[in-house]
């Protein structure tokens, strides 16, 4: 066991956060850690890392365990380059080798007596290199930093960059320190699709605890096999994934109300005889057999829904005509770089469009530049745009909650307004606060209760599930899927897109390029592309006829290509075989000096070809 919560309550200012919460976390699994916006996941991760001290119960966490954290606005901080960062995490690995090779050359210099203890010390450093791989800290590295998008900014300094690309590289210094346990607060944001699917493939591996905290539906069911649910202060455990623990969750309350119902008949039955026999001679013992039954009685508390989520409904007016947006060979660019070049776009009226591309290819960019019909940009006759802004910026931060939703609709009675708002999840109490005191959460829902006030029949949403917890992710979707309007959004969420999305547009290499069908059919068709053709059974014509076939010179460029990757892979692996067999050797022949000296020469010989060639492999792949 990794760690123990027993009993722990905490409270801050007298309100309660925690009550009575108990779990355990163990080696090697992986949790998913749910619950709704300013539940206490964060005071819990504060108790767990020992921020915090409970006021009650206590947490136990094993002896010497090493945890990594990444918090949700937390970035690495370093005035060093990118991947001396990273390189930072494996100086011991570099020592160990530095050491093996001084050890080596007085090895080499050492009279008899002297490589006795020489031989023994030469073993035990190889051992501890083999055991850690330290040969390999540099494939390493570039792998994380490849697959989390930092394969062009190696030597750019950490100081510089944006907040989102220091909690990235946060991650990618994480996963290198493979800790015991790992805790990822929202590990998702900040990453494209692109890097999101990397780093489930690379975490499903991952050999140590995982505790995850997240909104991505999807990421959690990859990659977890229990849940923790924290909800009105108290935590539950359910076995399997998000999907399962949804199933799991609903026959836990039906179970719940059904033995408390059936409690509340056998008290009820108990009750009428009691109050029809306590009076009587002849049945008063009886009765008040049945009144001791009902003093020891256990009795259940009536069970607790979950809180109710908020709901949205997004109505219009009147219809547009069915070319709602469209516009033809535009160019865009954004302080001189260009993001799309001859695009295209059309969205009909009853679409619902999702566009997606790695981050910085230019998503929001073409979002708003398709917001207002100009240029080549043309509107459709009716179309009434409702746009939401992920940043928020329309909001004015001092301003109370009402007035900065009621100063948009100012023809709507307060209570009206009172209730729309109600609806869409933000309480009495915060009605009266300003914006900035809002939540990230409350924030979004207030943005989308003024997009549902605006009764637009056509949406621009640019990420409109950032800060919602998972019952009002689900909420929105819901309320989109009923919408028999027009819709064009940019999310980074997988299961959002799945749900809503009938159409993909997809910006990469400056392209602009249309799906139709749905967000499965789109990755499907995107994987099948990425696959290599099957060989063709006759020989492809001599000249170029059709766009996209290769000359002869370099179709046979690409065959060599691939031939060598076969032959390096080959060649490491016979390597990786006689570097094993010669250590084996290494260990039975410590006391033999001279044995001692060729093999360590032999192993250093091994090393370096192996190195020339993971830098030729990495140029090739």
């Amino acid at each position: 066991m990794l760690v123990n919560f027993e009993n722990v309550s905490f409270a801050y200012r007298d309100v309660s956060i925690l009550q009575g919460v108990s779990f355990s976390l163990h080696e090697n699994e992986s949790v998913g850690f749910i619950g709704g916006n300013g539940e206490g996941k964060t005071t819990l991760l504060k108790l767990l890392l020992g921020e915090l001290t409970p006021d009650e119960g206590t947490v136990f966490t094993k002896n010497n365990l090493k945890v990594g954290y990444l918090p949700q606005n937390g970035g690495l901080e370093s005035d060093g380059s990118v991947y001396a960062a990273m390189s930072e995490v494996f100086e011991e690995d570099r020592r160990l080798i530095s050491r093996l090779e001084r050890t080596q050359t007085a090895f080499s210099h050492a009279d008899e007596r002297e490589r006795v203890s020489l031989s023994s010390e030469l073993e035990s450093l190889q051992r501890r290199i083999d055991a850690r791989d330290s040969y390999h800290v540099d494939v390493r590295i570039r792998t994380v930093l490849n697959g989390m998008g930092f394969e062009t900014m190696y030597e750019q300094v950490v100081s510089t960059m944006s907040g989102g690309e220091k909690t990235r590289l946060k991650l990618c210094r994480l996963l290198l320190e493979e800790p015991e346990l790992l805790i990822l607060d929202e590990p998702t944001n900040h990453l494209d699709i692109k890097t999101l699917f990397w780093l489930e493939d690379y975490l499903s591996s991952y050999k140590g605890a995982m505790l995850i905290v997240s909104h991505d539906r999807y990421f959690l069911d990859r990659l977890t096999s229990r849940t923790l649910e924290l909800e009105r202060g108290r935590v539950l455990s359910f076995k399997g994934n998000y999907s399962k623990y949804k199933v799991l969750k609903d026959e836990l309350l039906k179970q719940q109300w059904r033995e408390y119902e059936k409690q509340q008949e056998e008290i009820a039955k108990l009750q009428d005889y009691i109050d029809r026999n306590i009076v009587r001679a002849t049945t008063a013992k009886s009765a008040l057999s049945r009144v001791n039954q009902l003093e020891r009685m256990e009795k259940l508390e009536r069970p607790t829904p979950p809180p109710k989520p908020p709901r949205f409904v997004f109505e219009y007016d009147t219809q547009p005509y069915e070319r709602t947006v469209e516009a033809h060979d535009f160019q865009l660019s954004v302080d001189g770089k260009v993001l799309i070049e001859h695009g295209d776009f059309t969205l009909l009226r009853g679409e619902k469009c999702a566009l997606t591309g790695e981050n910085g290819t230019g998503k929001t960019t073409l979002l708003k530049y398709l917001l207002s019909p100009v240029g080549k940009v043309q509107h459709a006759k009716f179309v009434k745009i409702g746009y939401y802004d992920q940043e928020n910026a329309d909001l004015d931060q001092e301003e109370r909650v009402l007035d900065a939703f009621w100063g948009k609709n100012t023809l709507m009675s307060q209570t009206d307004a009172r209730k729309l708002l109600a609806q869409a999840g933000i309480e009495a109490e915060d009605v009266g606060k300003k914006v900035k005191e809002l939540s990230g959460g409350l924030r979004a829902k207030l943005e989308l209760a003024i997009l549902e006030s605006r009764r637009a029949n056509v949406l621009f949403l640019d990420e409109p599930t950032n800060h919602l917890d998972l019952p009002a992710r689900e909420a929105l979707e819901e309320a989109l899927k009923r919408f028999d309007g027009t819709i064009l959004f940019v999310s980074h969420d997988r299961r959002f897109i799945e749900a809503v999305a009938g159409k993909i547009a997809l910006i990469e290499n400056r392209e602009l390029t249309l799906f139709s069908g749905s967000y499965a059919e789109f990755l499907e068709r995107k994987s099948v592309e990425k696959k290599p053709a099957p060989p063709k059974e006759k020989p492809e014509p001599k000249e170029k006829s059709v766009q996209g076939y290769r000359s002869k010179e370099e179709r046979a460029r690409e065959a060599r290509r691939k031939q060598r990757i076969k032959e390096i892979e080959l060649r490491l692996e016979a390597l990786e075989a006689e570097e094993a067999a010669l250590n084996e050797e290494l260990a039975a022949k410590a006391a033999d000096y001279n044995a001692v000296k060729e093999i360590t020469e032999k192993l250093e010989m091994l090393r370096a070809e192996s190195d020339e060639l993971y830098e030729e492999y990495e140029t090739l792949i």
